[in-house]
């Protein structure tokens, strides 16, 4: 019996109703599954992920949504070889399969790890406070929430994995749930990654659902409070982004297009330089690399008009070294299309292109082939096209051939590149391969308009560096114009886009009270025993321990310019003080902070278990011998960590607003440093 394409909806699997579609493998053209275009509900579904997925993750901390992300990335590295054994039958090779399944989990460990960044907390404080009145009694502060909604997923068919896990990795840890729609060509590995998903049961109920069907009517549901993301054509993104409900809502949209991304050979990178063989490679490994199907592919390469041929002779020398055919044949290194009906449109691509462009390197109608039969899979050769004058025929910037294909231009000058790769009117990624600063400085700055990504890539670089089509976790994905204007991942920068961001104002005490953040002229909480005598568990936020007090001598700053070895003329040459803002000798900013330390520890062994570090310090006014100063120690933030294992001591780290004042009562300096703080309760 053929099995049916399945769908998770309000906990349940469903393969849907209506028209039965055949779902192909890629290489042998053989039934995979059958697939049916509709019959879900939507209101539903978008109902259920508010009321049970949402209000889950809502209540779970940064902490505890990335420790299930990490524990979600171990339980699927796990299975990733029956991931494999599917993504074969995409017409995936083993190296192409794995940037989509495990660089997708890749991404779960990202976003798992970047929880360190957030506080132990549902909720996010944004950057400093701002004062808002002259006496500090009036302060506002930004605040992140997640949003009440759900994160509505449309990805396109060639990253089934990873783009369904680069999406959710960001929207789970935000604490929001999704309902993802991935292409249906390829949705039956998607669907095999899900039911691990679901089975593991890491997951609260309601925090991510699967449509596997055509997702007509989706967006018919979706509030101000949901978020809806696309991966795919400009041309269906575009459609998407004026869907009425979208615009009578309000609802955020974030969309990531295919872009005639460029790749561009520096003046300086000319044959016989690492640079030039760099350049050689990366056009090669994005022609051929998942066969050309990636949003970031290189689709114009330009190259200065001088070397233009001996580009053309070094491509094809290697693209010549390509073996294409069944991914699980030995030697592989190309697989096909994902489906017949994408190398038709392929084909028809390249052919209008070739009216002005003509091919010079491979053959629409002819590919020698490894284990497959051209017949009835989906294969094509790599197509290498040149434009000898790219201002006269636009097509090259407006039309994208989405499979191996790739044009080269060429240019007279560097300010010509720059506009040549503006033709795409917005780019995903733009790459440069060059030795030369000025060059690379030239580029970057003048084509950062246009593009969301630029790769500097040389010699330097080249042996660590992912390449010119490979996004990553921590930095934004996406671009202006064409490619969606629309930005994905970039860690901390990501997961804002799931929460709702609202200014609190009031008294620092009040912020403080809401925050759960200290802020500067609240009200502090004095306790007779000393903060360090204390566990994690024990301190409060706003607690503070006022230190006995110390009268700085020209002693003290002799003896510290001596262990430092610190002599800068300010603090010991009172004769060249003349035309500088001091009135005498000043005291080191360091010393200040160190006879502070001095003054707020407590020696004895206790909770403490080491200085974590510094996170900020100002000097604010100077100090002179004779001037007295004290310090108030105040408990501003707690952050609780996990265990790293059994044998691990539960602990967290604690940050201190160092407050040092003088005689005055004025602050002379201020600082948040970091202590790791031993937990009461060691199971935890």
């Amino acid at each position: 019996m053929t099995a049916k394409l399945q769908n998770f909806a309000m906990g349940q699997w469903t393969p849907g109703s209506g028209p039965e579609t055949e779902i192909l493998d890629a290489v042998t053209g053989e039934l995979i599954c059958l697939a049916h275009p509709g019959g879900m509900d939507f209101e539903g579904m978008m109902q259920y992920a508010r009321s049970k997925g949402n209000k889950a993750l809502r209540k779970m901390t940064f902490q505890e949504r990335g420790r299930m992300l990490k524990a979600l990335a171990l339980y699927l590295t796990e299975r990733k070889e029956d991931f494999y054994k599917l993504s074969y039958r995409t017409g995936a090779t083993r190296a192409d399969s794995w940037v989509d399944i495990e660089g997708g989990i890749g991404n779960l460990f990202a976003y798992a790890s970047l929880r360190r960044q957030f506080p132990d907390k549902p909720y996010y404080v944004e950057d400093e406070p701002v004062g808002l009145s002259k006496g500090g009694t009036f302060i506002g502060h930004h605040l992140l929430v997640p949003k009440e909604g759900v994160a509505v997923h449309i990805n396109a068919y060639n990253f089934p994995v990873w783009g369904m896990l680069e999406k959710i990795a960001v929207n789970l840890l935000a604490g929001m749930p999704a309902i993802v729609k991935p292409a249906t060509i390829t949705a039956f590995l998607t669907e095999a990654v899900v039911r691990e998903i679901i089975n593991s049961g890491l997951l609260p109920e309601g925090a991510l659902q699967l449509v596997t069907g055509t997702g007509e009517g989706i967006l018919d549901h979706v509030t101000y409070q949901d978020v809806v993301t696309f991966t795919g054509s400009a041309k269906t993104g575009r459609m998407l982004k004026s869907h009425p409900r979208l615009i009578e809502e309000a609802v955020p949209f974030t969309m990531e297009a295919d872009s005639l991304n460029s790749a561009v050979l520096g003046e300086d990178a000319v044959p016989g330089t690492p640079e030039f063989d760099l350049f050689i490679k990366e056009i090669r490994k994005e022609i051929t690399s998942k066969a050309g199907q990636k949003c970031t592919a290189i689709r114009r390469a330009l190259v200065p008009e001088k070397l233009v041929e001996d580009v053309q002779i070094a491509l094809g020398r290697e693209l010549a070294k390509t073996t294409i055919g069944n991914p699980l044949a030995e030697g592989v290194r190309m697989g096909s299309l994902v489906g017949r009906e994408q190398l038709q449109k392929l084909k028809d691509q390249v052919a209008q292109l070739a009216r002005q462009t003509p091919i010079i390197y491979g053959d629409l109608d002819k590919v020698e082939l490894v284990g497959a039969d051209a017949q009835k899979g989906a294969f094509i050769s790599p197509i290498v096209m040149l434009n000898q004058d790219p201002f006269r025929y636009t097509d090259t910037h407006e039309v994208e051939a989405f499979g191996p294909v790739a044009t080269i231009i060429p240019y007279k000058t560097l300010d010509e590149a720059i506009e040549l790769t503006k033709m795409g009117k917005g780019s995903l990624v733009s790459s440069i391969a060059t030795a030369d600063a000025a060059i690379a400085q030239e580029f970057a700055i003048g084509a950062a308009t246009h593009h969301g990504r630029i790769l500097v890539l040389n010699n330097d670089c080249a042996r660590e560096s992912t390449g010119h089509g490979s996004p990553m976790p921590m930095l934004i994905h996406g671009g202006p114009g064409r490619a969606g204007g629309g930005e994905e991942m970039g860690g901390v920068r990501g997961v804002k886009h799931f929460m709702q961001r609202v200014a609190i104002q009031g008294s620092p005490t009040m912020i403080t009270a809401i925050t759960g953040v200290y802020q500067q002229g609240a009200k502090q909480i004095e306790k007779d025993v000393h903060p360090f005598r204390k566990h994690f568990e024990e301190l409060e936020i706003s607690e503070t321990w006022v230190t006995h007090k110390h009268t700085v001598t020209e002693a003290d700053i002799a003896n510290f310019a001596n262990v430092s070895g610190d002599h800068f003329y300010a603090h010991v040459d009172a004769t060249s003080l003349e035309g500088t803002l001091f009135t005498g000798r000043v005291v080191h900013g360091y010393y200040i902070l160190s006879k502070a330390a001095g003054m707020f520890v407590d020696p004895k062994k206790g909770p403490v278990l080491l200085n974590y570090g510094l996170e900020s310090c100002r000097f604010t006014k100077p100090v002179y011998p004779g001037m007295t100063i004290g310090v108030k120690l105040t408990v501003k933030e707690k952050i609780g960590q996990e265990k790293r294992s059994e044998e691990d001591i539960a602990k967290g780290i604690v940050k201190w607003l160092v407050d040092v004042y003088d005689e005055t009562g004025e602050t002379v300096a201020i600082a948040t440093i970091m202590t790791m703080v031993k937990k009461l309760n060691q199971d935890s």
